[in-house]
């Protein structure tokens, strides 16, 4: 399966040459513990790491065709390969919202939207 890139051009779902660019591949994986938190500062954190990455498009194409079960995939949350609207902490809501519980709006690209 092909996926249209940002110059709506195919790109094949295989290629991962993007990700050398990624903002979050340190060589390392000192990041994934971010990315696969269950915090709201982290998932937060990783969701600006993710705004400002150049290589978002792909990643999030690439999380949504391997149905990612869970992370920060490409600026979006992901449980059981669906994007998470929002997350909320654990126990009962407080009655005034936290301003450290907001998470970052990272925008889904118009053709991922439907999917």
């Amino acid at each position: 399966m092909f996926a249209l890139n940002d110059d709506n051009r195919q790109s094949d779902p295989e290629d991962q040459s993007w990700w050398a660019e990624a903002r979050c591949n340190d060589g390392a994986a000192t990041m994934s513990g971010l990315f696969f938190s269950e915090e709201l500062q982290d998932i937060a954190r990783a969701k600006v790491i993710c705004a400002l990455c150049p290589v978002l498009v792909p990643c999030l194409e690439g999380a949504l065709d391997r149905r990612e079960p869970w992370g920060v995939w490409g600026g979006q949350m992901f449980l059981n390969g669906k994007i998470l609207a929002s997350k909320r902490r654990r126990g009962r809501p407080p009655k005034v919202a936290r301003p450290e519980d907001q998470l970052p709006d990272v925008p889904i690209p118009e053709h991922l939207r439907t999917a």
